[in-house]
């Protein structure tokens, strides 16, 4: 079955081709689907396109469906197209004419756009409740340790004294921000496209602002050509905000698997968190640390495949922006399997105590002796050449002891103010304002 087929049927060769994964990809968005047609169908009755009864009829075999969805018995038919299709089929087999009612006054395209949207949003959600654990761990990590030194690099040479506590809290801050891109995404995905049809509206006297309402929606994408431009758009940012998240999981396993090699020494991990080689008995391999890397390394590739596949389209539908979804649908179940082992392994992380007391370190303290020679009084000029030249005699002597206070130094984390942002961000989301509206629609 196929909304679009007329008397002629396609090439099986083009079928083949041009379905792709699609019908593997409509498995995401069935729920929301359903969702989308009770809103729409409340609001084909409310301007006289339905009546009460057939209302009620549509509406409570699209809630049947619904719960097929949920339980997991829901599959679409070998013959049928998409999802769309086998809803409006199931439809129709069970209510007759009243079933092929269900798409006056819209087009597959706004439907998909609203079926995406509603995906992505409750995605973003799912996300955003998978990083808090993450964060709180990380913070918990950061005050445990913020007594355990720890070199700092630049250049992957030795620069400055740091702490676990500092490392660990970085990682928390950039949770942060990468909660602000998610929500700027949220923001974007939440603006509701129903109503545009193929991306020119419709001369049925539809209400826009119901639907709005119905499935809980911030705003209207109000300008129709805007509303099918947005497909792509959409994706992309949200990709951005996906690759930025994998950026932060990312940097942190590449630290932890530097911080794991021996020459370094800095952390371990139980055995059973690691894995071994075929042919060398000692190996205790970081493999959870590197697949958590290469995944979110593949997801900040993303914004870039996206942009690629929609580079030079003109306004309108085409065709192109169904293989976005093969792209981007996968990559949040990715990104939460990469969240939850790396909270897995953070959760059983051993650290070494007194790693400056090594000989080979007292170079980091090389800032704070220029720092005690300006306190003095000594010009900062003079104090780095006088630093300098001991080192290069190898006269060079240290106090270990470091006095930082300032915000954000190692002897004032700011884990508070930190975990306040958070709270900040995570409470603008309008989340609940979404569930009630969804609950109304699925208990009307």
């Amino acid at each position: 079955m196929k909304l679009w087929q007329k008397d002629k049927t396609s090439l099986q060769e083009v079928e083949i081709f041009t379905v792709g994964k699609d019908r593997e990809m409509d498995m995401y968005l069935a729920a929301f689907d359903i969702l989308g047609s009770l809103a729409h169908t409340a609001m084909l009755e409310s301007i006289g396109l339905l009546t009460k009864e057939e209302l009620f009829r549509l509406q409570a075999e699209l809630k049947n469906i619904y719960q097929q969805i949920q339980s997991g018995e829901f599959k679409l038919e070998d013959e049928v197209e998409d999802i769309h299709s086998q809803v409006e089929l199931l439809l129709t087999k069970k209510l007759g004419d009243t079933g092929k009612k269900i798409h006056s006054g819209r087009s597959r395209n706004d439907q998909v756009l609203v079926d995406i949207k509603l995906f992505l949003r409750s995605e973003i959600e799912k996300l955003v409740s998978a990083i808090q654990p993450f964060f709180e761990l990380l913070q918990a990590l950061s005050e445990k340790y913020k007594d355990h030194s720890l070199p700092g690099y630049t250049h992957l040479q030795l620069a400055m004294p740091s702490s676990f506590g500092l490392w660990f809290g970085a990682y928390a801050e950039s949770l942060v921000d990468d909660m602000i891109t998610l929500k700027a995404a949220y923001d974007v995905v939440n603006k509701n496209p129903l109503g545009s049809a193929a991306g020119y509206g419709s001369s049925f006297p539809i209400n826009r602002s119901l639907t709005t309402n119905l499935l809980g929606f911030d705003a209207l994408n109000y300008n129709v050509v805007y509303a099918q431009m947005g497909r792509g758009k959409s994706e992309r940012i949200v990709s951005q905000s996906l690759a930025n998240l994998a950026d932060t999981l990312s940097k942190l396993s590449m630290d932890a698997c530097l911080y794991l090699n021996q020459n370094f020494g800095f952390i371990s991990f139980p055995a059973e968190l690691t894995t071994g080689s075929s042919i060398m008995p000692h190996k205790m391999n970081p493999d959870v640390l590197e697949l958590i890397r290469s995944h979110c390394n593949r997801i900040k590739a993303l914004p870039n495949e996206i942009m690629m596949m929609t580079t030079n389209l003109p306004s309108g539908y085409h065709r192109d922006l169904q293989l976005l979804k093969e792209h981007l649908f996968p990559a949040f179940k990715t990104l939460s399997n990469c969240l939850e082992m790396a909270g897995l392994m953070l959760s059983n992380i051993t650290i070494r105590k007194d790693i400056l007391a090594d000989e080979k370190y007292k170079d980091l303290f090389s800032v704070e002796e220029v720092n005690k020679l300006v306190l003095a009084g000594m010009a900062f000029r003079d104090a780095y050449q006088k630093i300098g030249s001991a080192i290069e005699a190898g006269t060079f002597k240290v106090d270990s002891h470091i006095n930082h206070r300032h915000e954000g130094s190692a002897g004032n984390l700011c884990t508070a103010e930190i975990k306040q942002q958070m709270q900040v961000i995570v409470s603008s989301f309008p989340f609940e304002k979404v569930h009630s509206a969804l609950e109304q629609l699925l208990s009307s």
